[in-house]
């Protein structure tokens, strides 16, 4: 069946396109936008980690908020937006920047993605993208390799930590019902049986697990939160007892989610003792390593994570301690069959066929996205710039600087050195001053709101960005370094910058 509108007007031989810019300007406006983000990157360190500025504020900037009905130039549009960003972003590429999890992008990666976005594959099937998706797949086998991971698994690249561990959830979903005989894919959770899944994570694990469970059928209530140890790593007893008791209760225990560098402090589960109990109880070991699986083989880390190559899969997040621009984080699943199952189709309209001698992989079979971009390049490239040692040693970096952290809080008469994790370092500030006589719980409620405000004045104040953890019910400041750029001279200055804002806070609270 076709259709026709009399009142459409076929374009002129020539097409005008609005969207074209013409190679001599798109030219000269990328080497612009490339000498402005140079600039950016040679003098971050000098700039403030955080915009002075209101939400109020950058919508002025931004304009009337109307759309355009009509185009303007494309480079005044670019270089105007390149000052709206500079002058009103966070930059987690500053030294100073030790919150979140969120690397310095690495500048092979910055160009990567430029050159991505340029030849714009859709890395969802081999003949749409044919060297990307060869790419990944090497890429993949290298993340695999970097980590201890075996390296025939099979994986792909998606947005982050969060989708990284949602589908090993799947493939692990699966592969029960595979084993149970449970038609999920036809009949969803109604099968027999399948309401009484339960899952088993510490309980400082990132709370995709819960969006898992809540998305995937399971509902929040499948997820038992183990309690941790007084080194905030999961409980071996307590995951035993309650595994023991679920069976008894009717329950189906489904996997069991180890952490290889918690979010909050940087700890690092039991794994190989959990890895010996999945085996045992026939469940799935998934690790989330978003943050930490990149460290598993750097010296000095804790042993616990080399048992990452025991895992029936692990999630890794390259935009984490791999240093690649934002987005990239990668599914590794051991049998390359348990990742493909959920997620394989073959609609009529893809004919994606390929030579028997040589079948291609079409990675829309082995992920929920169809249309993917070419996250992969960036990792790839920057395995070859900076190779395994390269890597291992700013990780390492990265540790020796958290460890100096530590200890210059632990020496400072007014921070209280908490925990020590990876490259996560955990204080607060204690006035020298504080009465002795108040009563513990009102000595802890003072110190909690004292440091909560003194964070406040942190991230406003610009000169280092942190971020915050609740240990035990203390409110404490939590410093990440993640970041290639962060030195000595940053590490050291941060202790005495901390304790003069603090005093400042407990001022304005007496």
């Amino acid at each position: 069946m076709s259709a026709t509108q009399d009142h459409v007007a076929v374009p002129a031989e020539r097409r005008d396109a609005p969207a074209e810019i013409d190679s001599a300007q798109f030219r000269a406006a990328g080497h612009a936008l490339v000498d402005r983000i140079a600039d950016l990157l040679a003098s971050i360190s000098d700039r403030s980690v955080t915009p002075h500025t209101t939400p109020s504020a950058i919508r002025a900037r931004l304009g009337d908020g109307r759309l355009p009905e009509h185009g303007s130039d494309p480079v005044a549009l670019l270089d105007e937006a390149t000052s709206i960003l500079i002058d009103n972003s966070t930059f987690n590429g500053h030294p100073r920047f030790l919150a979140y999890i969120t690397a310095s992008a690495a500048p092979i990666g910055i160009l990567a993605d430029l050159l991505a976005a340029g030849i714009n594959a859709n890395v969802g099937a081999w003949q749409l993208a044919p060297a990307a998706t060869e790419i990944e797949r090497m890429a993949i086998r290298w993340v695999a390799d970097f980590i201890g991971f075996p390296t025939s698994c099979a994986g792909l690249f998606v947005s982050g930590g969060n989708m990284a561990n949602m589908v090993c959830f799947l493939a692990a979903r699966t592969e029960y019902a595979r084993r149970a005989g449970w038609d999920f894919r036809t009949k969803g959770m109604s099968v027999d049986g399948a309401a009484r899944l339960t899952v088993y994570t510490s309980a400082d694990t990132h709370t995709w697990i819960q969006k898992a469970s809540e998305l995937f059928g399971l509902g929040a209530d499948a997820v038992r939160w183990i309690e941790v140890d007084g080194e905030l790593r999961m409980r071996m007893d307590r995951l035993r007892e309650r595994i023991a008791e679920d069976r008894r209760a009717g329950y189906r225990p489904l996997m069991v989610v180890g952490t290889g560098g918690s979010v909050g402090t940087g700890a690092v589960d039991p794994l190989p003792e959990i890895a010996a109990l999945c085996r045992a109880e026939g469940l799935w070991f998934h690790v989330d390593g978003a943050y930490g699986a990149p460290a598993a083989r750097v010296p000095g880390v804790p042993p616990d994570l080399a048992a990452l190559g025991e895992a029936d899969s692990v999630a890794v997040d390259p935009h984490k301690w791999l240093y690649a621009p934002l987005e990239a984080g990668c599914v590794l699943v051991r049998e390359p069959e348990t990742l493909r199952a959920p997620f394989s189709h073959k609609p009529t309209y893809f004919h994606f066929e390929g030579l028997a001698e040589d079948p291609p992989i079409n990675f829309h079979e082995w992920g929920p996205q169809n249309s993917r971009g070419f996250r992969a390049l960036k990792v790839w490239l920057a395995f070859q710039q900076m190779g395994r040692a390269g890597y291992t040693k700013m990780i390492g970096d990265d540790i020796a600087l958290a460890r100096r952290m530590y200890e210059r809080a632990a020496a400072h008469p007014e921070l209280e050195a908490l925990t020590c994790g990876l490259s996560i370092t955990t204080f607060r500030y204690v006035p020298p001053n504080l009465p002795s006589s108040l009563a513990p719980e009102e000595r802890s409620r003072y110190l909690n709101d004292l440091n909560e405000a003194l964070l406040t004045r942190l991230q406003e104040g610009g000169a280092v960005y942190m971020s915050n953890v609740v240990i035990d019910g203390a409110f404490a400041l939590r410093a990440c370094i993640v970041n290639f750029r962060t030195s000595v001279a940053d590490v050291d200055a941060i202790p005495d910058l901390v304790a003069r804002e603090g005093r400042l806070v407990a001022a304005g609270m007496a």
